[in-house]
């Protein structure tokens, strides 16, 4: 939900552009931009919820639940930490893609 929502006015425009549109209808893409604050602190409130109760003390989970397991915690970590990459990236890319245009 959260890359989600970093998407919608970060990648979509560039999204977009990789696959060959754009001209005047781009421009009407600007209609997100105002919301752009809101959705990053959702996404970064959502992200320090997930990373809690991903690295939450053992003795919080109760036994039999998948965040007991470590076999499914470390693989919950690693998809936790690629996504926060691509979150971070989403959220970013105004001031990265001005290096390539």
């Amino acid at each position: 939900m959260a890359a989600l929502g970093a998407a919608v006015c970060c990648a979509g425009p560039l999204i977009l552009l990789l696959l060959g549109i754009s001209g005047a209808w781009i421009s009407h893409l600007t209609v997100v931009e105002p919301a752009r604050p809101f959705l990053i602190t959702i996404a970064l409130i959502l992200f320090l919820k997930a990373g809690w109760s991903l690295y939450r003390p053992k003795a919080r989970c109760e036994a039999g639940n998948s965040c007991s397991l470590p076999s499914r915690r470390r693989l919950y970590q690693i998809i936790f930490w690629l996504l926060a990459a691509v979150a971070s990236l989403l959220i970013t890319s105004p001031w990265l893609l001005v290096w390539f245009y």
